[in-house]
């Protein structure tokens, strides 16, 4: 169950030979990405379980999810980039649902991530999932 956007990548992905051509595309969504407001860095917005600093600033509006986030690494820039097009535009009550792990496997992504950097993936759909599971609960 994934959005356009994501399929988009997979397609992207599945013309790119290498995993070099994959981690440099990986990087170019990061850098594509509008980069997060300042003021939204803060210790509430931080992800915990990252190697490097990841800010995820997740907004729900009429019943849609979607998020900005940002890091100080640019692969894991991408990799928020990457999670956005996964995730932004769902129906909160479908967030809770996506296999993100599954779906990022269908990049070849955890076969070329170090285990920190798969920790921090972890790490951020996890909190996706904790904010549309709260926002369901409210």
């Amino acid at each position: 169950m994934a959005t356009q956007a994501f399929e988009e990548i997979v397609e992207d992905f599945e013309f790119l030979d290498d995993w070099e051509e994959r981690y440099a595309h990986v990087i170019e969504l990061g850098k594509a990405m509008a980069p997060l407001d300042e003021a939204l860095k803060v210790p509430a917005t931080k992800v915990d379980g990252c190697a490097s600093q990841v800010w995820l600033h997740p907004k729900i509006e009429d019943g849609v999810f979607s998020f900005e986030g940002d890091s100080d690494a640019m692969i894991v820039r991408g990799l928020v980039a990457v999670l956005a097009k996964l995730y932004n535009g769902v129906p909160v009550e479908a967030v809770v649902k996506v296999d993100a792990l599954a779906e990022m496997t269908r990049l070849g992504l955890n076969e070329h991530l170090s285990a920190q950097r798969s920790n921090g993936v972890r790490a951020m759909i996890e909190r996706i999932r904790t904010v549309a599971q709260a926002a369901l609960s409210a």
